[in-house]
Order: structure tokens, then sequence, then C-alpha cells
């Protein structure tokens, strides 16, 4: 019978693409996060966050968690260069993604 390798934290911490992850998962929570807030203090007439800042998140691997706060509350659904902006910025999150995979796995 073959060994099973038991993946306790400790070796899922020694995987190169551990970290990788873990960046994306935050930084789309941090996405889907800030977009509720902002949804919030509109709501309230209150400050709002700057449409930069979610460009930014979006850029360096949060269009996923912006996308999913747009559809998920209802928030800059009307404005054109969100509905068309942030899946443009999700696809080019995707095909970076693939492109890293390929370059450090496949090549």
């Amino acid at each position: 019978m073959e060994e099973k390798i038991k993946m306790t934290v400790e070796n899922l911490c020694k995987l190169p693409v551990f970290y990788f992850l873990l960046y994306l998962g935050l930084i789309n929570l941090y996405g889907l996060i800030i977009t509720a807030v902002d949804k919030y203090k509109a709501k309230k007439e209150k400050w709002r966050i700057r449409e930069r800042t979610f460009f930014i998140i979006a850029i360096i691997g949060g269009a996923a968690g912006v996308m999913m706060g747009m559809t998920m509350f209802r928030h800059k659904t009307q404005h054109k260069i969100f509905y068309i902006g942030i899946p443009i910025l999700y696809v080019c999150n995707i095909i970076f993604i693939l492109l890293l995979i390929y370059f450090i796995y496949v090549k």
C-alpha cells in the first residue's frame, strides 16, 4: 500500500503556490468588502471610496471580488466604466494567472 501524504498546514505553507492563492483570496475579499462599504456609504450619503481605488484593487488581482460586489450589492452597475472596465480587468487577471502558471510549471 502507498503511504498517503498528509496535508498539514505546515506542509501546505511550504507549497510555492500557497502564498499566491492566499494573496488572491485576500485581495478579492478586500474588493468585495470595499464595494459593500461604498454601497452602504452611498445610501447614508457619507464619504465615498474613490473610483480609482476600485480599479487599483481590480488591476492588482481583485477584479473578481469587485465584480462580485457589484453584482451582489447592485453597486456601480449603471456606470459604463465599471460594467465594462471591471470585467475586462477580470479577464486580464485570468490571463495573467494562466501565463504565470504556464511559465512557472510548464516551461
